[in-house]
C-alpha cells in the first residue's frame, strides 16, 4: 500500500489591495475611530488593530511557506509596535523601532553582498521573475559574466539606500505625529494616522525606487545581452504575458 504523495505547497499570489485592506487601512480605522472608552477604549483597540497586519502577516508565512528575513522581521516589527502600546513605554521607543526595522533590513542588503545569495538576487534578479539560466547562458558567452556582477552589486548599494530613506522617514513621521504617552486614546489614534501616511508618504515613494532598481537592472540585461524584456521573462510570466496577448487580439478580431 502506497503513502499518498504530499499536497503540494500553494503557491503564493501577490495580493496588493488585500495587503493594503489588512494591513494599512483597517488598522488605522480601528486605532482611530474606535479607541474611545465609548467603543473598544485604548487597550482592546491595539490589540485588535494590530491583530489584522499580525495575524495577515503569520497567515502567509505559514500557508506559504515563506520564510524569509524580511518577512519575519515584518511579523516582529508589528508585535513590538503592540509591545510598547501596552506596556506603556516612552513613544520615542516607538520612532526608534520604525527607524530600525528598515535599517536592519538595510544592513543585511549590504551584508549579503559579500555571501552567495544577495538579497537583491534573491528578490529581483531570481528565477520565478526572469530566465537567468537564459541570461547567464549569453553573458557566459560573451564574457560579460564580471561586469554584470558589478552592476548586481551596484543594483545591491540602491537597493540598501531605499531602505536607508524609509529608516528616516520613519523615524520623522513617528517623532511627529506620535506624541502622546503611550497606552493612551491619543496614543492609538495619533498610531493610526501615522500608519495611514506611512503609506503615500514611504510606501510609495520606496516603490518607485525598486521599480527604478529593476528598470536599471533590465537595461544592464538588455545591454550586456542584446535580449529585450519579454526575451529575459521567467517562462510561465512569459506564457501568460503571450496568453494575454493572444486573448486580446483575438477580442479585437472577434465581431
Amino acid at each position: 500500500m502506497t503513502s499518498p504523495e504530499p499536497q503540494s505547497r500553494p503557491t503564493h499570489k501577490p495580493r496588493p489591495w488585500v495587503d493594503l485592506l489588512v494591513s494599512i487601512i483597517i488598522p488605522s480605522v480601528i486605532l482611530m475611530k474606535l479607541s474611545g472608552d465609548e467603543y473598544l477604549g485604548s487597550v482592546l483597540a491595539l490589540v485588535i488593530g494590530l491583530a489584522f497586519p499580525l495575524g495577515w502577516g503569520l497567515f502567509e508565512l505559514i500557508r506559504y511557506r515563506k520564510y524569509n528575513f524580511i518577512a519575519v522581521l515584518g511579523v516582529i516589527s508589528v508585535g513590538l509596535t503592540g509591545g510598547i502600546g501596552l506596556l506603556e513605554l516612552d513613544a520615542g521607543w516607538l520612532a526608534i523601532k520604525e527607524a530600525a526595522v528598515p535599517a536592519v533590513i538595510g544592513i543585511a542588503v549590504l551584508v549579503s553582498t559579500r555571501t552567495r545569495y544577495p538579497l537583491v538576487k534573491t528578490l529581483l534578479y531570481n528565477p520565478t521573475v526572469l530566465d537567468v539560466e537564459k541570461i547567464q547562458a549569453v553573458l557566459k558567452e560573451r564574457g560579460s559574466e564580471a561586469e554584470f556582477e558589478e552592476r548586481l552589486l551596484k543594483a545591491s548599494y540602491f537597493f540598501s539606500l531605499t531602505f536607508l530613506f524609509s529608516s528616516v522617514m520613519n523615524f520623522v513621521l513617528a517623532r511627529w505625529i506620535v506624541t502622546s504617552a503611550s497606552g493612551s486614546q491619543a496614543f492609538n489614534e495619533e498610531l493610526g494616522r501615522m500608519t495611514l501616511v506611512s503609506y503615500p508618504v514611504i510606501a510609495i515613494p520606496s516603490m518607485i525606487m525598486m521599480i527604478a532598481i529593476f528598470f536599471y537592472l533590465w537595461r544592464s540585461i538588455r545591454r550586456l545581452t542584446g535580449y529585450t524584456l519579454e526575451e529575459v521573462m521567467a517562462p510561465h510570466l512569459a506564457a501568460q504575458h503571450e496568453s494575454k496577448s493572444t486573448e486580446t487580439t483575438s477580442n479585437r478580431h472577434d465581431p
